[in-house]
């Protein structure tokens, strides 16, 4: 009897070990979706397309070395979708088959990403919209700019050179893309701007995909409707306002001051040309950088807290600033800011450059 007793305490020991054992690991397993620890997490950098250079030029790469300076184990899954929802949808589902930690994303089509992160989140999978909004689902979090404020700034600051000059003739507005929610964002914010300023709204557009040449198709068509009277336009970003510039030159009308979004290295060469009227330099490095910190602190199982709410969802959003000639060497182009003078001031702009003092 007292031999069974030690037997039955032993057995028990053994068994209570086993389940603290069990415990052990089971406190100790990683965040990662597939039982990963964070340290090699892997995060997937979904982008909309390439119709705005900034994408390939500096979101992605200054991304891919957060994440690399935070965890030099993860790996960073990008993509690009080229400006295709269907695509996109698709490199998502192969982050996730890849065994995404966390996704990042900035949506082709606002709605229709609103699969994805239901797919991602039904996963286990922590969802960042990222510079664009995702309205229809409530996504695990939201880096971007304030959109509605870039869309204001640029209107007002157009408004205010028309004003200033006194310009004569009307506006056309040219919006991003319908599927796009920070687009529509952009386009309330000039709203704001444009509707009480008392110059005449001749005509506006949604452009399709944000394409340039699409913009200069239907500015081409304002411009034989409304000959000699368009006194600006009011471009969602550099490629619409790109697209706007060509037109009038295509036509051989005199440009009027066009405004841009995104400060791209071509919308920089215009304005010190003086073809394009502004631009906004956003500090991309700076909404990147965030991204890559919030993405790690997912994997880690952590949840970032965001310094406000947009739609839902707990959001870092930053202010950009108006760029045009006057300020461009101050703001956006020199050593320490985002371009550099070589590559803004070529043979071609360097004469332009040295008029705007960008040296």
């Amino acid at each position: 009897m007292k031999q069974r007793s030690v037997r039955s305490l032993a057995a028990a020991l053994s068994a209570m070990t086993v389940i603290a054992s069990a415990a052990a690991c089971t406190t100790k397993a990683p965040s990662g979706s597939d039982g990963r620890s964070s340290k090699n997490a892997k995060i997937a950098f979904l982008m909309p397309d390439i119709a705005s250079t900034r994408y390939e030029l500096y979101d992605a790469p200054l991304f891919k070395a957060k994440v690399r300076d935070l965890c030099g184990g993860c790996e960073v899954l990008y993509q690009n979708a080229g400006g295709d929802a269907a695509k996109q949808q698709q490199q998502a589902d192969s982050a996730l088959a890849q065994g995404a930690d966390v996704i990042v994303i900035d949506p082709v089509d606002s709605a229709a990403a609103a699969s994805t992160v239901r797919t991602a989140q039904g996963r286990g999978v922590p969802v960042i919209a990222y510079d664009r909004p995702i309205p229809a689902v409530k996504a695990d979090y939201y880096v971007s700019f304030d959109n509605e404020k870039i869309g204001a700034m640029i209107g007002a600051s157009l408004v205010e050179h028309l004003k200033a000059t006194k310009a004569e003739g009307g506006l056309l507005q040219v919006n991003g893309s319908p599927t796009d929610a920070a687009a529509g964002l952009i386009k309330k914010g000039i709203h704001s701007a444009v509707d009480s300023s008392g110059l005449e709204l001749l005509a506006e557009y949604d452009t399709p995909a944000w394409e340039p040449g699409k913009a200069q198709s239907w500015v081409s068509g304002q411009i034989s409707k409304f000959p000699g009277k368009i006194a600006g336009v009011v471009a969602a970003n550099d490629g619409t306002g790109g697209g706007s510039i060509a037109a009038f030159k295509a036509a051989g009308a005199t440009v009027p001051p066009v405004t841009g979004n995104d400060a791209e290295l071509a919308a920089a060469q215009r304005i010190v040309k003086g073809d394009q009227y502004n631009t906004i330099s956003k500090p991309i490095k700076t909404v990147a950088e965030a991204a890559a910190t919030a993405a790690y602190a997912f994997a880690q199982g952590k949840k970032p807290r965001g310094d406000t709410t947009l739609f839902g969802t707990p959001s870092e959003l930053f202010t950009p600033t108006v760029v045009t000639r006057k300020n461009i060497a101050e703001v956006l182009v020199g050593d320490g800011k985002p371009l550099k003078t070589a590559e803004v001031c070529t043979a071609t702009y360097a004469a332009a450059c040295a008029e705007a003092g960008v040296t």
